[in-house]
């Protein structure tokens, strides 16, 4: 169940579209831009989304600086998404510089963050691989040196708490919400799955499900935000 703690924190508002930028709506001018973080600033959400929706150009553009890592360009795009969001969200009015500008670097850090986390896991010795044998000639593996890597008591009563709040935050899903985004995060005892493997599972197209993925996470973004989970 990777990162479904995390995405009590980093829960985010993906947008509907292709990594092809032409798929997105177009930049606003300054005027624009002016105008609508005068409304947010002023806390109009219908004017935060019109920041975010109109900045998914350049998630979609840096995306594209990182297509040599041969990751999954819909995944960067939803973490790019994550950072943009970020931006629109934390942005300090009173600053001379650009919310473009601005939300570039958060959305570079995020990818960024993302691919060194990958990194990360894919370096991390499996806790059952043989690292030597001992004078009978018996295997030693990883798991007999090392301590215990359970959790405190703490630490898992945070844990249960967390996912308390997500559970309710998922009551809000329709059945197949429900069921994609437990597959896709491995909630409820289920494999976590990639977007592809869901398809195949379920027989609708990979585009569906990052559909369906993408409005889920946004009803429970929503949700978190009304019952400050």
């Amino acid at each position: 169940m990777i990162f479904i703690i995390s995405i009590l924190s980093l829960i985010f508002l993906p947008l509907l579209g292709s990594i092809n930028t032409n798929a997105f709506p177009n930049v606003l001018n300054n005027d624009e831009e002016e105008y609508y973080l005068k409304r947010w600033k002023e806390k109009d959400f219908e004017a935060r989304n019109k920041l975010i929706e109109h900045n998914m150009r350049l998630v979609a553009h840096i995306v594209k600086r990182f297509e040599n890592t041969k990751e999954d360009k819909e995944d960067l795009l939803s973490i790019g998404s994550m950072g943009l969001i970020k931006a629109v969200d934390s942005y300090n009015f009173e600053t001379q510089t650009k919310l473009s500008t601005y939300a570039a670097r958060c959305i570079e850090n995020e990818i960024l963050m993302h691919l060194r986390q990958l990194k990360k896991n894919k370096q991390t010795t499996w806790l059952f691989s043989t690292i030597g044998t001992d004078k009978e000639g018996n295997e030693i593996k990883l798991c007999d040196i090392i301590e215990d890597p359970g959790k405190s008591c703490i630490e898992k009563i945070i844990d249960e708490e967390n996912l308390q709040s997500l559970n309710k935050a998922i009551n809000v899903l329709d059945s197949r919400e429900k069921e994609i985004i437990n597959l896709r995060y491995g909630l409820n005892n289920n494999p976590e799955l990639t977007q592809k493997e869901i398809a195949d599972k379920l027989k609708i197209s990979r585009s569906y499900v990052s559909r369906i993925e993408k409005r889920a996470l946004s009803k429970i973004y929503l949700e978190f935000k009304k019952n400050n989970f």
